[in-house]
């Protein structure tokens, strides 16, 4: 797997992602922190509207930074982006008011918004090889993966000889670092040239959406997000009250068990490279939809059980298996857009998969507390476990079995001039159209 880091431009980029990413786990750290400083006892809800600003942050600027994408310089705009959160991270330990929080939280996640589909759509014409791009989603996952553990980890040691406020000069600089390294790579032109989409900008920043919806397997993997929002969304909310309410165990546990569902997503993401040579995404990404319904079935039973020594491990192999499932499912993601767009595409598609994805957490987050702390944690477990089922079966009738991908796009047809709703197929030898037009060699390669 690690043989696809002696590409340069990708080496480059990764590194950026991986410190990016360890800054943005110690700001975390150090944002609650800084809220419990600013609002006392009412912390707690200034980090959940803060969560909820990040997610509609994600929902709003990706499809936006879609519509303007093909105009704009990738690298410029990755750069732009980080510089940005560098900006915001560096002025986050003067704030002394709540609303004030409220708004360079969302300074910085739109960055993020603008920053993470352009990265996205570029690693595809780093690694035009679908071989190493798979690689590389394996490393990304793994990367995400260990970031959660690492980053707290280092808040943790750092915070025994410095103060909170220098966590965020450590964010600063990550952000700074991977800016100076996005400029050291000369990113490559995308694989296909097109015009500037024509239209209004609602027109261009819906046009990735109305992508998913028009491509019968993107269509599937609609479905499959909020099962993947329903899972995560019971870890990271409800760990906390299974470990300490539930079972009774000490606060250090919480960390095992997050560490437990980290573990499960890297085993599998490992795993995946070797596995997709010979099966398909469908193969791979189906079943571990439909192997979350198990999970939830096996938390079912174990929140309903009576207290028991054997919990405690029957709660840390659940974490694991949802890891595992949920990595099955967005491991492969990128693949599947990549093989399901022409190139031209990508970065609407990108934009709109982070959009709609993250549009499942805003509902899914609060869906899992409120049902947790109200009606009981069976209760969500039903709710959630629910949705999965549902989410689940929907992408299998969603998803045809035919051995090609198609997508419905507009083009102008040399005939007439006029937009055509037409197929772009890609078979063994690329990208073809139903009929012969002036698109039909720009997608062939």
């Amino acid at each position: 797997m690690l043989s696809v880091l002696r590409n340069r431009i990708y080496r480059h980029l990764f590194t950026a992602q991986v410190i990016a990413l360890v800054g943005t786990g110690l700001a975390t750290v150090a944002l609650g922190l800084l809220a419990y400083d600013v609002a006392g006892a009412d912390a707690g809800s200034v980090l959940g509207t803060a969560l909820a600003i990040k997610m509609v942050a994600y929902v709003t600027i990706a499809p936006a930074i879609g519509a303007v994408a093909d105009r704009l310089p990738r690298r410029a705009l990755m750069v732009g982006a980080d510089l940005t959160r560098a900006a915001v991270a560096l002025m986050l330990p003067f704030v002394d008011q709540v609303w004030q929080v409220y708004v360079l939280i969302f300074l910085l996640q739109a960055a993020s918004a603008a920053f993470t589909p352009t990265f996205q759509a570029v690693i595809p014409d780093v690694l035009p090889e679908e071989r190493d791009y798979t690689q590389a989603l394996s490393l990304s996952r793994l990367a995400y993966d260990l970031e959660s553990l690492f980053s707290p980890a280092l808040a943790a040691a750092l915070l025994s000889v410095i103060t909170y406020n220098w966590l965020f000069l450590g964010t600063t600089a990550g952000f700074l670092a991977s800016a100076a390294l996005v400029v050291s790579a000369v990113l490559p032109k995308p694989l296909a040239t097109t015009t500037p989409r024509a239209g209004s900008v609602y027109a261009k920043a819906t046009a990735g959406t109305r992508l998913f919806f028009a491509t019968p397997q993107l269509r599937a993997l609609l479905a499959l997000n909020p099962a993947v929002a329903a899972a995560s969304a019971m870890v990271t909310v409800n760990s906390v009250v299974y470990v300490r309410d539930q079972l009774g165990r000490s606060a250090a546990d919480v960390s095992l068990a997050l560490g437990a569902y980290g573990g499960g997503s890297m085993i599998v993401a490992l795993i995946l490279p070797r596995v997709l040579d010979r099966a398909s995404d469908r193969a791979v990404m189906l079943p571990g939809a439909l192997l979350l319904t198990l999970v939830f079935a096996a938390l079912g039973a174990v929140t309903a059980a009576g207290s028991g020594g054997w919990q405690w491990p029957a709660l840390l192999f659940i974490w694991a298996a949802f890891g595992a499932a949920c990595s099955m499912v967005l491991t492969p993601t990128g693949r599947l857009i990549r093989r399901s767009v022409p190139p031209e595409e990508r970065t609407s598609a990108f934009a709109a998969q982070f959009s709609l994805s993250h549009s499942c957490w805003l509902l899914t987050y609060p869906l899992a507390g409120w049902l947790g702390a109200e009606a009981g944690l069976q209760s969500a477990v039903v709710a959630l476990g629910a949705i999965v089922l549902t989410a689940g079966l929907l992408a299998v009738r969603l998803w045809p079995t035919k051995n090609r991908l198609v997508v419905e796009h507009e083009h102008r047809d040399l005939r007439d001039g006029h937009p055509h709703l037409v197929d772009a197929v890609r078979g063994p030898n690329g990208w073809r159209h139903s009929h012969d037009c002036l698109a039909d060699a720009l997608h062939r390669r």
